[in-house]
């Protein structure tokens, strides 16, 4: 579904991913690891699109297309969700009219016709049921006075609603308890399927356990310095990242 080759990428001047390449196949999940400043969420933003970055070298080809010659709103349209670490509050924003657009955006992408009101509650109150988020949420501004771990439900809710092909998970365990990490990984879970893939970024071992990945890849320097299966979480949570510190700074 996914292949990165050669990816260079700098952001004011500074080079932050080296030569990266990596390859997610369809109905794969694949996870990415590695110490702070290795790049993994570089990597997040700018097959999502950032316009910060600049990419000196290298291709991202999702389904045959390189989306490197698209704009944002196309890759999401063709099928890339970007859930954030740190989702944006907007003021302003009702929740529902957010997802409303969203969702008859991605279908008229699709040359699907759009929900009616009725059809569009009912989808986003089953998905909701299901992440255990509660309907005063969705009559809020868009994250607005969210805990973390709503704000992660949220996303995940967006990306159930949306039905992308290729969905990018940067650090979602970040700042989530034991409950909320379990409701986000359910939600995960519920939408694997052969025709979707999922790149999980990660410190920790612990998402992983919920969100179980096929494969394993270690970021250090800007660049995939070690693959595996699900086995190399378990050894980087027991050995930490030292040795590849010690290649980056090598």
């Amino acid at each position: 579904m996914l292949e990165i080759k050669n990816l260079v990428v700098e952001i004011e001047g500074n080079r932050i991913l080296n030569g990266l390449d990596l390859t997610v196949n369809n109905g794969e999940i694949a996870a990415i690891m590695g110490p702070n400043g290795s790049g993994k969420s570089t990597l997040s933003y700018v097959v999502a699109g950032k316009e910060e970055y600049e990419v000196l070298d290298g291709e991202i080809i999702l389904d045959g297309q390189n989306v490197l010659e698209m704009e944002p709103s196309e890759r999401a349209a063709a099928g890339v969700f970007l859930a954030f670490q740190y989702p944006l509050e907007i003021p302003g924003v009702a929740t529902m009219t957010f997802l409303k657009a969203a969702l008859n955006a991605q279908r008229k992408s699709r040359g699907e016709a759009e929900l009616t009101t009725p059809d569009f509650i009912k989808r986003v109150n089953a998905a909701a049921q299901q992440l255990e988020i509660p309907k005063d949420m969705l009559k809020r501004a868009l994250n607005v006075g969210f805990s973390g771990g709503e704000k992660k439900r949220m996303e995940i809710l967006q990306m159930a609603l949306l039905e992308p092909r290729f969905c990018i998970l940067d650090e979602t365990d970040s700042g989530l308890d034991i409950d909320a990490l379990r409701i986000a990984a359910e939600g995960v879970n519920a939408l694997r399927s052969p025709d979707r893939s999922f790149l999980v970024i990660t410190h920790y071992q612990r998402l992983l356990n919920h969100i179980v990945p096929d494969s394993v890849h270690v970021m250090a320097g800007g660049k995939i310095v070690k693959s595996g299966g699900k086995e190399l979480a378990l050894e980087l949570e027991a050995n930490g990242y030292a040795d590849y510190k010690a290649q980056e700074a090598a």
